[in-house]
């Protein structure tokens, strides 16, 4: 199931004031997954940091359950939405993945808590979780064959390496995003791509490492 594909139990709003609360109830739910996890955060709790009345909550969602997976949800297509724009304006795959990648740390460090909510869900709900990473892993495959289209990368790739892009990108978002900052998002980002070049690109490609 796409990620980016509502609950139905996740009440949509239709008016801006209602896309704001609800957005609002979300960013309180960041905080409040993030700090106390799943189990001991709470409605009321979550109401308070938003603002909102607790009778609100139920507008937009019938339950905690169904707000962390609405969270959840959106948290991924967040990170999607950030690291789009980087992507689109690379001049080659490699170059892309690079910049998804620093992108990517720069996000990690402005929102820590996305690994406690992520791997949360693994327990609290293993459908969104394990929809998380099989759409994001789907979104890297796909550029990949749209790459080796262009002659930007080895048309002998597969899922694996999808995964394992998806797998360094998560371990090193956790590594210099969340436990530690001495190193730049660029360099980490630069590091990779060399790593990259050096097993992606065909070698007898027009494209310059």
């Amino acid at each position: 199931m796409p990620v980016t594909t509502a609950s139905p139990d996740a009440k949509q709003p239709r008016t801006d004031r209602g896309r704001k609360t609800r957005r609002a109830i979300l960013d309180a739910a960041r905080s409040e997954f993030g700090e106390r996890g799943f189990h001991e955060a709470s409605i009321s709790g979550i109401t308070r940091r938003a603002g909102v009345a607790l009778g609100s909550f139920y507008t937009y969602f019938d339950s905690k359950d169904a707000l962390f997976r609405a969270l959840v949800r959106d948290m991924s297509d967040q990170v999607r939405d950030h690291v789009a724009p980087v992507l689109q304006s690379a001049p080659d795959q490699v170059a892309a993945e690079q910049a998804g990648l620093k992108a990517f740390i720069d996000f990690v460090r402005g929102h820590k808590e996305i690994y406690r909510i992520i791997d949360e869900a693994e327990f609290v709900d293993p459908e969104s979780f394990r929809a998380h990473y099989s759409t994001t892993a789907e979104r890297i495959a796909q550029r990949l064959e749209a790459a080796a289209a262009r002659g930007e990368v080895r048309g002998d790739h597969s899922e694996v390496h999808a995964w394992a892009i998806m797998g360094m990108n998560v371990f090193l978002g956790l590594r210099y995003g969340v436990w530690g900052e001495e190193l730049s998002a660029d360099t980490v980002a630069r590091a990779v791509a060399r790593l990259l070049r050096s097993g992606l690109v065909p070698e007898q490609g027009t494209q310059s490492g």
